[in-house]
């Protein structure tokens, strides 16, 4: 299973939400192109990097922080956070990112979810963010009416990457992953499924693995020194 360090940016800053709430916020580095290069010479083999503010604000803000930690950091990494058009995706590729997490787009515009997946096989990733089995966009401002689980099975036949699947509930709280959830929705589709939200422990890193879940988002707990790189990369038997 891959590992994938989580890098989430807001004002230029390294920092950590908790359920998502922009009120919640820890700053945990003021230079996300140091901590870039810190997870990649600690073990970590790829990045999962979000911009919060693009995230809420429906665009781009912090592209250029994004191409440099992408540059310094020499590991494939995905990005997400305000990715609503083919131009955005196209110049995040261009910048170096490996593959792009799309997520409102989705809900409002499934049709572009569609063109982007087209234009670029294997580089897209579908982002859903579940709060009590509904799919949040905007920045997890918003709940939508659509289930998860329908979402998927409903764009599982494009060649997306993957799917990142966050239960928001469990999101930066270090109380364990919801694997009932995880589980369910990799029994559902066959596109492979990378798990974020509530990683704690190396041993929540284990429980995902034994889910199927093609890869693990950790955030928190490397930052609070709960897991360390070594040991996390170890436990999803990442050796790719």
């Amino acid at each position: 299973m891959e590992l994938w360090p989580a890098i989430d940016l807001r004002g230029g800053k390294c920092v950590r939400l908790l359920q998502g709430d922009y009120a919640r916020e820890t700053i945990f580095g003021d230079d996300p192109v140091a901590v870039a290069r810190g997870f990649v010479e600690a073990g970590a083999r790829r990045l999962h990097i979000v911009d919060l503010d693009g995230a809420r604000d429906g665009t781009p803000t912090q592209a250029n922080l994004v191409a440099a930690m992408v540059a310094a950091a020499g590991v494939p990494c995905q990005l997400g956070g305000g990715v609503r058009s083919l131009e955005t995706v196209g110049r995040y590729l261009a910048a170096g990112v490996d593959r792009v997490v799309v997520g409102s787009v989705a809900i409002e515009s499934p049709e572009l979810l569609v063109d982007m997946a087209t234009a670029f096989p294997g580089r897209i990733v579908l982002g859903l963010d579940a709060r009590d089995g509904r799919v949040a966009v905007r920045g997890w401002l918003e709940t939508s009416e659509l289930e998860a689980l329908d979402v998927a099975r409903r764009h599982a036949n494009l060649p997306l990457a993957a799917i990142v699947f966050t239960d928001i509930a469990t999101d930066g709280m270090l109380t364990g992953p919801n694997l009932p959830a995880l589980e369910a929705m990799v029994k559902s589709v066959p596109v492979p499924i990378v798990a974020s939200g509530g990683i704690a422990t190396a041993d929540d890193i284990r429980r995902v693995a034994t889910t199927g879940a093609a890869g693990c988002i950790v955030g928190r707990a490397l930052y609070e020194g709960a897991v360390t790189i070594p040991a996390a990369v170890e436990a999803a038997g990442d050796d790719s």
